[in-house]
């Protein structure tokens, strides 16, 4: 099985590495329906698994100096004491059962897909909207309340999502430096949520492990042949995936 893990691993990071998303929203659904494993367990190990698989591209894209920090500090101030929160209801109440997760999981799918099937209008300033700074930051503060609840409890939403929503909010920004920051925004709060994750025993380690030892190599080849496919294309496919999947979990 540690083979299994670490091949789907290796998919999995060059497909992140490739297009920037995939992590939670492929990964997981791929646990569950392809290896059978339930589903508390395999958010959580989804969790740490995006955390430590992007941990690299946020820290070369600080060094590079492509994160807008202000905009990460709004983002961060909401989701990271969201996904505290998360954890900590559940926690005392107990976490949502298999059903519960399945309908939450499905819709966070549909979401993620809907968002990367628009990306490219996004990007174009089609659904861009002036507001005032206040708006700005009370809305970037919501924004990461809803992405910290929604990633604690299913691990996807970090990424197409959340770089989705910074588009619209801050369309004078250079669209590089927003996904930069999305991602390095990314990697705290799945290793915090994750950290959560496994104080309440839903993480696999042996599986954890083998899903790292091919997603470090994937992210590596797929951030080097990125440049040579069709992005838009991969995309494109990566959205009608994810929704295919979304409604599969729903229905």
């Amino acid at each position: 099985m540690i083979l299994a893990y670490t091949l789907t691993g290796f998919a999995v990071g060059t497909v992140i590495g490739i297009t920037g998303v995939g992590g939670g929203s492929l990964m997981t659904p791929i646990l569950i329906f392809g290896f059978g494993i339930q589903p508390a367990i395999a958010i959580g190990t989804d969790l740490l698994f995006a955390g430590i698989t992007k941990a690299s591209g946020g820290l070369t894209s600080a060094f590079k100096r492509q994160v807008e920090w202000p905009v990460f500090s709004k983002l961060a101030a909401g989701s990271i004491p969201a996904a505290l929160l998360t954890v900590i209801a559940e926690a005392r109440y107990g976490r949502p059962d298999n059903h519960t997760l399945t309908l939450i999981l499905g819709l966070a799918l549909l979401l993620t897909g809907i968002a990367l099937l628009f990306r490219e209008k996004f990007l174009h300033g089609k659904f861009h909207v002036k507001m005032k700074p206040v708006s700005q930051t009370g809305l970037t503060f919501l924004a990461g309340c809803a992405i910290g609840i929604l990633v604690t409890l299913t691990s996807i939403g970090a990424g197409a999502i959340g770089i989705a929503l910074l588009l619209i909010l801050y369309p004078d920004y250079p669209a590089k430096k927003l996904i930069a920051t999305d991602v390095m925004h990314t990697v705290p709060l799945t290793l915090i949520a994750g950290y959560g994750q496994l104080r309440l025993g839903a993480i696999d380690l042996h599986l954890l492990a083998g899903l790292l030892m091919g997603s470090l190599p994937g992210m590596w080849l797929g951030s080097k042949i990125g440049s040579q496919m069709p992005e838009r294309l991969m995309q494109k496919f990566l959205a009608a995936l994810l929704a295919g999947i979304g409604l599969k979990f729903i229905m």
